[in-house]
């Protein structure tokens, strides 16, 4: 694969290849159709190299009563005529086959292998699911490899530059500490307050242990006193076809979605938006359903 050269702009620019992970139409309508799924292989360059086994059996679980939902992008194989390249979609192709699916949706592009790797990080920078570690990753990614600015990625992704710039500084944990990050024992507020610390691995280990708030965190990081231990509570688990739904619904809408069940008497969905453009959308998706 040709390395890009630094500083070089972005090929399409950055808002085409955005308008590619988020399937909306840029410079030619994006016309939805489906292929056998034998048709369709992985790309080796794809940034995302862990897939859970139980993550990835719960979505083929949802996509055999529900199907494939939201299409993957696919462009036609570079060196295999007749076949076609994941650039995004990579999780569901997967499911899919565990599913016994014969067919998927698709929308195909015309990508260079350049482009195919931008869209494929920006695509996991949307995941509702990404932690900090992985976002701050790919956020690095394509200022190392593209030769992006944190103020341009800022602008395209709607996020802000401290953002950008408080998330790439937990790259500068050790390695442990980024691994319980990763692994969800520490939250991103947490790590960012341990940065400071003398010694943030064993700060970390004693925000697990005793299940300390971030202000708590940072009264510690700043050497004032040790708080009292507190008893972490149990949290509540959910089966099976809930976390499925969540992650469909997660996909469909770009939003972190939450549902909470009552038992008999109902429960909640909840909807996490990160901006004002992201309500705006979900108030016209939920009025066009009206």
């Amino acid at each position: 694969m040709p390395e890009a050269k630094p500083n070089r702009g972005l090929g399409r620019g950055l808002s085409a290849l955005m308008a590619d992970a988020d399937l909306i139409p840029n410079d030619k309508p994006a016309q939805r159709q489906t292929l056998p799924i034998e048709k369709i292989t992985a790309n080796s360059e794809q940034p995302r190299r862990s897939f859970a086994p139980e993550l990835l059996q719960e979505l083929a679980d949802s996509l055999r009563s529900r199907g494939v939902l939201q299409p993957l992008i696919v462009r036609p194989h570079p060196k295999d005529p007749g076949l076609y390249q994941i650039v995004a979609g990579e999780r569901r192709w997967r499911a899919a086959q565990m599913a016994q699916l014969h067919e998927v949706p698709v929308i195909v592009r015309d990508l260079n292998d350049t482009e195919v790797l931008e869209v494929a990080i920006i695509e996991n920078i949307q995941r509702a699911d990404l932690n900090a570690i992985e976002e701050a990753m790919a956020y690095r990614q394509l200022m190392e490899r593209f030769g992006h600015t944190q103020e341009r990625l800022g602008e395209a992704l709607n996020k802000s530059r401290s953002h950008i710039a408080n998330l790439m500084r937990l790259l500068t944990l050790p390695e442990q500490v980024q691994g319980w990050v990763r692994d969800g024992k520490l939250t991103a507020g947490h790590a960012r307050a341990v940065i400071t610390a003398k010694d943030p691995t064993d700060l970390a280990r004693k925000v697990i242990d005793r299940n300390l708030s971030v202000r708590e965190t940072e009264n510690l990081a700043r050497g004032n006193a040790d708080p009292a231990p507190k008893v972490r509570p149990i949290p509540d688990e959910k089966d099976a076809d809930t976390r499925a739904l969540e992650a469909d619904l997660s996909a469909q809408l770009k939003m972190r979605v939450s549902i909470n069940h009552s038992g008999m008497d109902g429960g909640q969905v909840v909807v996490t938006y990160r901006d004002l453009e992201q309500l705006d959308r979900l108030c016209q998706l939920l009025a066009s359903e009206a």
